[in-house]
């Protein structure tokens, strides 16, 4: 059971990261997730139901999501549409191609053929199944978040980081930010893919509806994570994302699990999200307005001691 929890939170995790570029590092709002991680669990879905195999399923699953982040950016860039809007219209037409991958199908199995989640059991044949899948996902999670902490020391990495906090510091070093949103949203994307061709494999189906809110779930997961601890290096920002994933699928089970005692049922689930959502919004805000005010009465605690040290 508890290894079941940490599977399903380090598969969203990875997710979660992608969600972190957009909305964090490029402090874009961008809703293509929702019909990325369908998209990522239906192309290698289909992959593997038609002998293509893991890896490739899960590569073209990669690579078909910076896609859908390129078709976002350009919607964005070309068309001077608003971000918001522009991965919203995105994620709709998405649900359609994601139909077409599918065979018009509204989900496909994974049946009586190899997936990682049971090549895991295979290969760590010493530890029970349940450990084995635990274990698989440790080192998907550990290789995605060492690349994209490896990514993000690089100069692109750095620019991208800098157009987030300020778009005219970027234009100012000659860059173009049209060029480095493409790069972003796509990146960002790609990992969402990654993430739904895991889910897929993991619960044995890929289905079109597969990604249905998962925007808002990771948004509460990255909240959760920021409340831990504070950090500017972008392998603590990772790190708190992968764990703040892990805290929110944990806290959905005890809600599917104990939610009875209270009334609660998964009916509810949406509605908790996105209460979790603004209470972290307004816990944060108000956190930061107090961190605010203590670094300006320190300032003026300073200036005011440097005065009386001038006067003296």
């Amino acid at each position: 059971m508890i290894e079941g929890i940490f599977v399903e939170g380090l598969i969203f995790s990875i997710m979660v990261l992608g969600i972190l570029i957009s909305y964090r590092i490029l402090d874009m709002a961008d809703m293509t997730c929702d019909g990325a991680v369908a998209t990522g669990a239906a192309v290698c879905t289909m992959c593997i139901v038609n002998g293509q195999g893991i890896a490739v399923g899960m590569l073209l699953a990669f690579l078909s999501c910076i896609v859908c982040g390129l078709i976002t950016a350009g919607i964005h860039n070309k068309l001077h549409v608003p971000v918001l809007l522009a991965g919203i219209l995105t994620q709709t037409m998405l649900y359609s191609i994601n139909l077409r991958i599918l065979g018009n199908k509204a989900n496909v199995p994974l049946v009586r053929v190899d997936t990682l989640y049971r090549l895991f059991p295979k290969a760590f044949s010493f530890v029970s199944p349940s450990v084995a899948s635990l274990i698989g996902s440790l080192i998907v999670i550990i290789i995605v978040k060492c690349l994209l902490d490896l990514f993000f020391r690089t100069d692109l990495g750095v620019s991208l980081g800098a157009m987030g906090g300020n778009e005219q510091v970027v234009v100012s070093q000659g860059m173009n930010p049209d060029i480095l949103k493409y790069i972003g949203l796509g990146v960002g994307n790609g990992i969402i893919g990654l993430s739904g061709a895991l889910l897929a494999q993991y619960q044995g189906f890929a289905d079109a509806n597969l990604g249905q809110g998962m925007i808002v779930q990771g948004l509460a997961a990255i909240m959760l994570g920021e409340f831990l601890f504070s950090s500017n290096k972008i392998s603590l920002i990772t790190l708190r994302a992968i764990i703040g994933g892990i805290i929110y699928k944990a806290l959905m089970f005890l809600g599917r699990k104990y939610g009875y005692i209270i009334g609660i049922t998964p009916n509810d689930f949406k509605l908790l999200t996105g209460v979790l959502v603004i209470v972290s919004l307004t816990i944060a805000k108000t956190r930061n307005m107090y961190s605010n005010n203590a670094a300006r009465k320190k300032a003026m605690a300073r200036t005011l001691l440097r005065k009386g040290a001038l006067n003296d």
